[in-house]
């Protein structure tokens, strides 16, 4: 594993443990170069996949691979400053990888992951369904947050 602080190749693993309820692996290592110390995770990793996004346009079509870490991200920042663990969201974005690595496709639409967020977010808190939304669906204006959240409050008072 290379060091992220001077970029040597070679690190020791000194302590290993499980880690998202056995979902993976924390691996603290040391730099035999440098000494420095830092934490690796070790996910299973069923299929690659590749997330097929498209701007406006055919000719805007982008490929890149499914990157955990973004999705990651993304949850967290719909979910600053709410009282949302950050257990809850790793297991939201596990969850959101293992559908997206069991479809059986090796690509899957931007948009597929988008609506896979915005129903984890429905169920974990209304506040971060909403801000997630206003981007994912990208709301220009207020009234755009008015009738969203309306029917959001009318969806919670029918369960």
């Amino acid at each position: 594993m290379r060091c992220p602080f001077c970029a040597h190749d070679d690190s020791q693993v000194k302590d290993s443990r499980p880690a998202e309820d056995n979902a993976a692996i924390r691996r603290r290592r040391q730099c035999s170069s440098c000494g420095a110390r830092f934490t690796t995770f070790e996910r299973v990793q069923l299929r690659e996949v590749t997330v097929v996004k498209s701007g406006a346009g055919a000719e805007k079509v982008r490929r890149e691979m499914f990157d955990r870490s973004k999705l990651e991200q993304s949850i967290s920042l719909a979910c600053r400053k709410r009282d949302v663990s950050s257990e809850q969201i790793d297991q939201l974005a596990s969850g959101i990888q293992r559908q997206v690595e069991t479809t059986g496709e090796n690509e899957i639409a931007s948009h597929r992951i988008g609506e896979m967020v915005m129903d984890g977010l429905r169920q974990l808190d209304s506040v971060a369904y909403i801000r997630f939304a206003s981007v994912y669906r990208d709301f220009s204006e207020a009234r755009d947050f008015e009738e969203f959240a309306s029917t959001v409050q009318e969806a919670a008072k029918g369960e």
